[in-house]
């Protein structure tokens, strides 16, 4: 039997982002749809990228194509609430990275919900997978999970 996932904590990250939820992020129940939450996933792996010189969106050779999300599920998050995203990476290969997510409300010290990205780096044309880059592997390394 698979042990039931357990919320980290917010230290266990090696960075932490704040994004703003939005009204239309809200469900009929009250909280955050389930969707959103890759959608954050998404924004603090891109974000932390582009701001470390890593990722050209407009006009770099190579991109991060998703290929496997997953998310477990916490505690609700709510719209006008802003949600603190922790960043780490798990792993590393040759053109690919695991990059985990915590998502954690406002002064809370365990994640309301966790989950995992992962990127294949390709040429923008051929779509076939390239190498990390030198300046992509310097960006991981401080989010760099220890072992």
């Amino acid at each position: 039997m698979t042990p039931k996932p357990q919320p980290d904590l917010r230290e266990q990250f090696g960075h932490l982002s704040t994004i703003n939820t939005r009204w239309m992020d809200n469900d009929v129940y009250g909280h955050v749809n389930n969707v959103q939450y890759y959608s954050f996933f998404d924004t603090v792996v891109n974000r932390y990228l582009i701001e470390a010189g890593a990722l050209d969106i407009h006009g770099g050779q190579v991109i991060g194509l998703v290929v496997e999300t997953h998310c477990n599920y916490f505690a609700p998050l709510a719209f006008p609430q802003d949600v603190e995203a922790g960043l780490r990476v798990a792993h590393v290969g040759n053109a690919s990275v695991r990059y985990e997510v915590g998502l954690f409300a406002p002064g809370q010290p365990l994640a309301a919900a966790m989950g995992h990205f992962v990127h294949v780096y390709v040429d923008r044309s051929t779509r076939r997978p390239v190498p990390l880059s030198a300046a992509l592997l310097d960006a991981l390394a401080p989010l760099r999970r220890s072992a």
